[in-house]
């Protein structure tokens, strides 16, 4: 990577614009003081959404794809999603364009956030949701079309499916989860343990009901383990001694592998895990999920410890290096240019960007700024109004944590 990449840009709708000002600012101004000037990002815009639409008549203008295909690292504020345009979501095009298989979504608390939890520093963990199966595959037929009736045909007549309860009125999905896309999301998982020199890893699926998807999933992540990460012990590993042998030696197994150093691998029912963030969040540290389950877990685990406002994420593809960096909440058409957003979800997901770059100092710096920032009570008006205290506008706030570094 050169000491000067040109990173582009998408600033975004609603209050994306406010929120990327600020995140540029700060930015090259951690990037400033990390390393003088040695090291300085050339942004570059490019278009999508609205502001696309608007300059020319396309929501994701092909210079775009163009543009990211040449750089292969972007960042971008929050899109809105046309209606009746041929998206399901520019998000999701974008993802699937470029096969960003990997939704990284890192959730720990910063002290002076207001948090629904009496301990929510217990909460710090990363989520690597599969981000291009499942239910973002967006393969379902509506109700009455022609396409439903003649795969409900093809269940019905083909592959004896007796189960769809109301034949007359459903709308059919279909759900793909496959061995190479699962095994590659466990694999960035576990590459990311040991490179955090982190001691756990869960995955997380509903193979207890979709036992050759879901429970496909989990299959097929330990079976990567095994073969490929003798850095790990699984607890599959576990019980397996415990059927062979008995109760001590799989404890002993399980004792020796942590006394080891090893990577210590379960998996939790999606639904048994909602319960357990909630309850025992220390217990995780890596979570590999498939899609729709890391859709739920992402926004819940985000909630305990301050709300999506302060949730980073990236989508990565960890073969081909292309990544993108994201704010992970919406556009709040409805506070746009009052200055009330807070930039920290896109603030922070810059500094997930600086780290893939190799740029750490200048990340760590910005997350030194915001640490003080919100220990001191310098927020935006979301985290203001809960705390009854007095709010910095959205470039206030930026300025003062320039002002920090």
């Amino acid at each position: 990577m050169s000491n000067t990449p040109t990173i582009p840009y998408i600033a975004g709708d609603g209050i994306g614009p406010e929120i990327w000002q600020v995140t540029e600012k700060v930015v090259d101004a951690a990037v400033t003081a990390a390393y003088q000037d040695e090291k300085k990002i050339n942004w570059l815009e490019v278009l999508a959404g609205g502001k696309a639409f608007e300059e020319t008549g396309t929501w994701l203008p092909e210079e775009t794809l163009a543009a990211i295909s040449e750089y292969k690292i972007a960042i971008k504020g929050p899109l809105t999603t046309p209606i009746g345009e041929g998206f399901r979501s520019l998000n999701v095009t974008l993802r699937q364009d470029f096969d960003l298989y990997a939704c990284v979504r890192p959730v720990r608390y910063f002290p002076g956030v207001p948090s629904p939890l009496k301990e929510p520093e217990k909460t710090n963990m990363t989520i690597f949701r599969e981000n291009t199966e499942d239910v973002y595959a967006g393969i379902e037929f509506e109700k009455d079309s022609k396409e439903e009736a003649e795969l409900f045909n093809f269940l019905n007549k083909q592959l004896n499916v007796s189960k769809v309860r109301f034949p007359e009125t459903t709308a059919l999905g279909i759900k793909p989860i496959s061995k190479e896309g699962s095994q590659r999301l466990v694999r960035s998982a576990v590459e990311y343990a040991i490179s955090n020199k982190l001691t756990r890893l869960t995955l997380v699926h509903k193979g207890n009901i979709m036992k050759f998807t879901e429970g496909g999933f989990k299959n097929w992540g330990y079976e990567l383990l095994k073969n490929d990460f003798p850095q790990t012990f699984t607890m599959k590993e576990y019980h397996d001694i415990l059927t062979q042998e008995n109760q001590a030696a799989a404890d002993a197994a399980l004792e020796e592998a942590k006394a080891a150093g090893k990577i210590i691998v379960d998996d939790v029912i999606a639904d048994n895990f909602l319960q357990q963030i909630l309850l025992y969040p220390e217990k995780f540290q890596v979570v590999a999920t498939t899609n729709l389950n890391g859709d739920y877990i992402s926004d819940a685990l985000a909630a305990q410890v301050g709300g999506i406002g302060i949730a980073p994420g990236a989508n990565i593809n960890y073969q081909t290096g292309f990544a993108i960096f994201e704010s992970t909440h919406g556009t709040a058409p409805d506070i746009a240019g009052k200055g009330y957003a807070n930039p920290c979800s896109l603030l922070l997901s810059a500094t997930m960007m600086l780290d893939y770059l190799g740029w750490n100092e200048a990340s760590q710096k910005i997350i030194n700024a915001i640490e003080v920032a919100l220990k001191d009570y310098k927020v935006t008006k979301d985290f203001a109004s809960a705390l009854k205290i007095e709010a910095l506008s959205t470039s206030e706030f930026g300025d003062y944590l320039i002002s920090l570094l």
